[in-house]
């Protein structure tokens, strides 16, 4: 799996982006409360699972990438109230409004199906919980859109690229509300902060 190659070599492109990842982090915490239960998808090697972790109560942090979550583990190992589990996003093994919060960083832009990833998310967080989803917006600008570009040639494949428009687009397409918080950087990143009715 291409993930899993990538576990390896991945913090070394979070280098680059550490300032974007590190406020973007920063601004999922702060929607959280010490006694929340979260959800956190495609957590990679732990690069928002540290930050997430002292925010909230408990966090079951997942990734489809068993050689990522090992190397989540070398971040938070440390951290009790983190519980680490292969999963897939477009199939969540949870019961219905167990959550009170659930983030997916930078992977509704991977996905070929996130219609599935959304609605699951939905299902599995408690009505008023909340969806962070801070995706990476790679056609804001010519370097990010180069930066891409190298990730195509890794074998990374994008299923879709958003700008900071697109982004909201898409989620006003499919009837979400949502409030979007913008971090500057390289590649720059666009969180959506939705509140979960049911």
């Amino acid at each position: 799996m291409f993930w899993d190659r990538m576990a390896g070599i991945y913090d070394l492109y979070q280098v680059v982006e550490r300032k974007v990842n590190d406020e973007a982090a920063a601004i999922c915490a702060s929607y959280l409360h010490e006694d929340d239960t979260v959800l956190e998808c495609a957590c990679g090697t732990g690069i928002m699972t540290r930050v997430l972790a002292p925010a909230c109560g408990r966090l079951i942090a997942t990734d489809y990438s068993r050689r990522m979550l090992r190397r989540c583990w070398e971040k938070v190992r440390g951290q009790a109230n983190v519980t680490l589990r292969y999963a897939d996003i477009t199939a969540i093994r949870c019961r219905d409004s167990c959550f009170d919060a659930a983030v997916a960083a930078n992977v509704i832009h991977l996905l070929d199906d996130p219609d599935r990833a959304l609605d699951e998310l939905r299902r599995v967080v408690k009505p008023g919980g909340l969806l962070l989803i801070p995706t990476y917006v790679a056609q804001e600008n010519a370097r990010a859109t180069a930066v891409t570009t190298v990730f195509r040639a890794m074998g990374t494949q994008f299923p879709r690229q958003f700008s900071r428009e697109s982004y909201r687009q898409f989620f006003e397409d499919r009837g979400i509300a949502a409030e979007y918080r913008m971090v500057r950087g390289l590649v720059p990143c666009c969180v959506a902060v939705i509140r979960v009715e049911k």
